[in-house]
């Protein structure tokens, strides 16, 4: 294999963990905040507050599940899924793969709380005049941030491919 590949799974390699380290320390930072106050609700300004939550489901709580079965199945799921986009990820060899990248590194945040703790805990709630969007994590803005660049480049790329 030439250097080039070993250059490029290094640079794989360092955005994962970076974005795996960025996901780890805000939460460990949030849970042991947590673990020292009674209370977890911690007022920034009017549109931001840090309030811990645990996260039984997939995406910004959807898919909530009590029951281990159906929790187990949508982890193996998960699994796949990172599975599916690590090959994706050698697969495009443009700005695609670090898109795909920063959806996988927040993917691997968030399961390996699903697998240490049994949940997710979320903790970023942004919120305007009493209406409050999901409440998420550092995991999650990576995930969005992929999705959203992804179609970006994907519809600039089909817009060429048809000009």
């Amino acid at each position: 294999m030439n250097n080039n590949f070993y250059k490029k799974i290094i640079i794989y390699i360092s955005v994962l963990t970076l974005i795996f380290f960025l996901d780890r320390v805000s939460k460990i930072y949030i849970l042991q905040f947590a673990s020292n106050n009674l209370d977890t609700n911690i007022y920034i300004n009017q549109f931001l507050s840090l309030n811990l939550v645990w996260n039984k489901g997939v995406a910004f709580g959807l898919f909530s599940f009590e029951k281990s079965l159906i929790y187990n199945l949508i982890t193996i799921l998960i699994v796949i899924i990172n599975l599916i986009i690590l090959y994706l990820v050698f697969i495009y060899k443009d700005l695609r793969a670090l898109f795909f990248l920063m959806i996988l590194g927040g993917s691997l945040g968030n399961l390996f709380d699903r697998l240490y703790y049994g949940s997710v805990p979320d903790f970023i709630d942004i919120n305007f005049r009493e209406f409050h969007w999901f409440i998420f994590n550092v995991s999650d803005i990576f995930i969005t941030l992929g999705v959203i660049c992804l179609i970006i480049a994907e519809l600039l790329i089909n817009k060429k491919t048809h000009e």
